[in-house]
């Protein structure tokens, strides 16, 4: 999520933040209500009919690749030993990136998009432990590929596609452009999708439903929850293609993948689900889990993991 949006989303949040009247007094102040937190279960390595995992994919929306290394990013991904590692926002420009990752040994094929206008913004990058069999730069259409939000990567059996999508920005300044992003960007999957399946992953900047958010009321006019951004998401669900997290875990409240850095939101567990793994239905039946890995620090994100049969 980007910066310019950080600063409202938690708008609704319905906690005291000190902004509150002062109690009057003799009335006995209300003692605030202890967080509910999500605790991430463990692993399923088989899928529902009965096959081992294969693959292990992470994301993580680093919010600055150089920071986030800074913060000891990396020690929790080589304890994690993902297969692919996918990375977000990482505001940093190739020839800027920081040795730590680049001399990587565990992922010897590695692949970087950056803005061709602003050097420092939006930015992903996807770290392989195998070659793939091609890897393509955005969606072809230059209005959002100049932006260097999407690596696509074919391996045998499906693509995998890693995603920042655009945030519609305070005061829903981008709102018109995200609209047109999400209709591309699902024809992009679509015409992927019918050669091979796919696994999605990345910031996707909506939060589907209102379990999916902590203060759902509050924020339906805010970048993320619009009505807009959210049938976007419908819409990319409804042409065949299936949030896993969801699928695996359909009642599950409190699981959330970003907490603003403000009023100790993340302490409180006042947060979003914006980070998913969506996949098509062909790869389903190899689903075995989909994971929020939300102990790991280093960023206002928390990683993600899928364990799949591919």
């Amino acid at each position: 999520m980007s910066k310019r949006a950080k600063k409202n989303e938690e708008a609704g949040d319905d906690e005291d933040n000190g902004t509150a009247p002062a109690a009057k007094k003799g009335k006995k102040v209300k003692e605030p209500e202890a967080p509910i937190l999500y605790s991430d279960p463990p692993d399923k390595m088989t899928s529902k009919d009965g096959r081992a995992a294969n693959m292990k994919i992470t994301s993580w929306n680093v919010d600055g690749l150089r920071a986030w290394v800074k913060k000891k990013g990396l020690d929790w991904v080589r304890d994690e030993a993902p297969d692919v590692l996918c990375l977000q926002e990482t505001k940093c420009a190739e020839k800027s990136l920081p040795d730590d990752i680049t001399s990587m040994p565990e992922f010897p094929h590695k692949y970087w998009a950056g803005s061709d206008e602003k050097e420092g913004y939006s930015g992903v990058a996807m770290l392989c432990k195998t070659e793939p069999l091609k890897v393509t730069y955005g969606i072809g259409k230059e209005e959002h590929d100049k932006e260097g939000r999407v690596i696509t990567a074919e391996f045998p059996t499906f693509f995998l596609v890693t995603a920042y999508v655009p945030n519609s920005g305070r005061g829903l300044v981008r709102l018109d452009y995200r609209k047109t992003w999400d209709v591309d960007f699902k024809a992009y999957l679509s015409d992927l999708d019918k050669r091979k399946p796919l696994v999605l992953c990345g910031d996707l900047n909506v939060a589907h439903e209102e379990i999916d958010l902590k203060n759902s009321k509050g924020n339906k006019k805010n970048a993320g929850f619009t009505a807009e951004e959210r049938e976007g998401f419908s819409q990319l669900l409804a042409a065949g293609f299936t949030d896993s997290f969801r699928e695996l875990y359909p009642e599950q409240a409190n699981a959330y993948t970003f907490w603003t850095y403000m009023m100790n939101s993340r302490s409180k567990n006042v947060g979003w689900r914006l980070d998913y793994f969506v996949l098509s239905s062909a790869l389903l039946p190899g689903l075995c889990d989909s994971k929020i890995r939300n102990q790991a620090m280093g960023s206002d994100h928390c990683p993600i993991t899928l364990h799949v049969v591919v």
